[in-house]
């Protein structure tokens, strides 16, 4: 018999905890940074945080797959039906320049669709956590997105210099524009309602939403790309259109805005 969703959320916890232990002590020994291909950079807690979770969580459960940012795909994965879907370090420009925006983000997706996962923010001492059918929490506490109605003045995470393009049919109103560099977190602060909606039009890899998707849309939020479609996880290339995570109220707004932009078809990034 599998380990039922909750206990595989006790696992997974407890994994991203001292993976996020681990990235903190790193860290504060001193950093070897590289940088891959697109010039995004990579130190060795990213592997060293990889190595933990994937050694944990495979002894624990040998027979889930396995998709991390930071291994090489091993398509076996896609001959099993639960799979890790990790990103071991989640934001590490972030992570790199002592700022708080980075999380460790894991999830078990079963049948392309995740069923438990945590999103740990440790420098600020935030878990995030959910299970399909049973809410979202903040260390916790259940969370709920927030009930803004209007796109005037509401809080978005995103790319300020995005909104103000002088392409869009229609101006963009009077916001409150931050951004995080970890998209897992920004999903996160949607879910818990410290901000109203988060919006990416590029393509986002797998690790980087499985485990805040679920977050999101236990707590209520809408979680999808910006044509209004659900994600499907586990594919043979592990990557999704774009980003939508707003309040359920806002988001009819934002697509009505969006849903007209031709992307390029998905592809791993």
């Amino acid at each position: 018999m599998s380990p039922s969703p909750a206990q595989d959320l006790e696992l997974l916890v407890a994994a991203a905890v001292e993976a996020g232990t681990l990235a903190l002590d790193l860290r504060a020994r001193g950093l070897k940074i590289a940088f891959k291909e697109g010039n995004s950079p990579v130190t060795n807690a990213d592997f060293a945080t990889d190595t933990l979770l994937k050694t944990k969580l495979g002894q624990a459960r040998p027979d889930y797959g396995w998709l991390s940012e930071e291994t090489a795909d091993d398509l076996a994965r896609l001959k099993r039906r639960r799979v890790f879907v990790v990103d071991p370090i989640d934001g590490t420009r972030a992570y790199m320049k002592d700022k708080p925006w980075w999380v460790i983000s894991v999830a078990v997706v079963e049948d392309g669709q995740p069923i438990a996962g945590v999103v740990y923010a440790p420098q600020v001492g935030e878990v995030y956590t959910a299970l399909a059918g049973g809410g979202a929490k903040l260390n916790g506490s259940l969370i709920v997105p927030a009930p803004t109605v209007r796109l005037d003045g509401c809080g978005m995470v995103g790319d300020q210099r995005m909104f103000d393009h002088p392409s869009w049919p229609q101006a963009w109103p009077r916001m409150r524009v931050e951004s995080r560099n970890s998209t897992a977190y920004r999903m996160c602060l949607v879910a818990s309602g410290q901000f109203d909606a988060a919006l990416a039009l590029v393509a986002k890899a797998d690790w980087d939403l499985a485990a805040a998707d679920l977050v999101a849309r236990e707590a209520g939020a809408y979680c999808g790309d910006h044509l209004g479609r659900g994600f499907d996880y586990n594919g043979q290339i592990p990557s999704q259109l774009s980003l939508l995570c707003a309040a359920p109220r806002l988001a009819p707004l934002i697509l009505e805005r969006v849903s007209h932009i031709a992307l390029p078809n998905k592809a791993l990034i």
